[in-house]
């Protein structure tokens, strides 16, 4: 080798010497494929979670490679943030008692709903966020958006779930003490519906915590990263990110890193 023209011997054993070993061309195939999968993650992803989405893509990547390759690349997790919810619990109308009693731990779909509401900052002022989860899917399966916080709002909330679901009877709805979950009219829907009324003690976040946790997830992932100039381009971004992002395709650690409608879909194969 060191006989060919212009390849002097010093030469050709300094190219041997500096020549990417096979494991650091591995390395640099692999940063690739995990810079294109934090991506597509929406940068929410940790170790965990990230190697089960790399396997599921046909990439196998041991667990302290993949950390030390994310360290390599500097790659970060958004950061959780506190998300404020926005509810008004100072008024007459009757509450109910606190049936979940941060019993978060059903087993099946469509046994516990929690509901809530929250705001979103637009350039063309406030858009109210009503939403209603399944604690055990961790699914988003019903929500609605409007310039003002009403029973209406929360009212077509309830509708849409109601229309898609049809929940069996004796099915916990909780939500907290705010006015708009305590008006007749939405009370009136969940006797009609057969739903059991559930809701938070006063000033007690934490009984309706897998509802306020989506609210930072939502705020951590998505809306932190805009500057809405209107309330249409927020409901585009929300609709989409519920929808399609979260539903669909976000992994969930404690739903075996997989999504809630796979989870939800999962569970009525197995029962079936």
């Amino acid at each position: 080798m060191c006989r060919v023209p212009g390849v002097s011997r010093s030469g050709y054993y300094d190219r041997v010497q500096h020549a990417p070993s096979d494991r650091k061309q591995s390395d640099e195939r692999l940063k690739l494929e995990i810079k294109v999968a934090h991506i597509r993650t929406r940068e929410t992803y940790g170790t965990r979670r990230l190697q089960t989405e790399l396997v599921d893509n046909g990439i196998i990547v041991g667990r302290d490679r993949l950390a030390r390759l994310r360290k390599e690349l500097r790659l970060h997790c958004k950061q959780k943030r506190k998300f404020r919810a926005t509810t008004n619990s100072d008024h007459n109308l009757p509450v109910t008692p606190n049936l979940l009693n941060q019993n978060f731990t059903p087993t099946a779909p469509n046994q516990v709903w929690v509901a809530d509401i929250t705001y979103v900052a637009t350039r063309e002022g406030w858009l109210y966020l009503a939403g209603v989860k399944d604690v055990y899917t961790c699914e988003i399966v019903g929500y609605a958006m409007g310039e003002c916080m009403t029973k209406e709002l929360t009212g077509k909330a309830l509708f849409m779930v109601l229309r898609s679901q049809r929940p069996p009877a004796g099915l916990i709805h909780h939500t907290d003490r705010g006015s708009q979950y305590c008006a007749y009219d939405y009370r009136v829907i969940q006797e009609q519906s057969g739903l059991k009324t559930s809701m938070s003690r006063k000033g007690n976040c934490y009984d309706n915590a897998p509802m306020e946790s989506f609210w930072g997830t939502l705020k951590n992932e998505s809306l932190s990263h805009y500057r809405f100039k209107s309330r249409d381009e927020a409901i585009s971004v929300i609709r989409e990110y519920i929808e399609i992002f979260y539903n669909r395709q976000r992994r969930h650690s404690r739903l075996g890193n997989i999504s809630p409608a796979a989870f939800r879909i999962k569970y009525y194969q197995m029962t079936a």
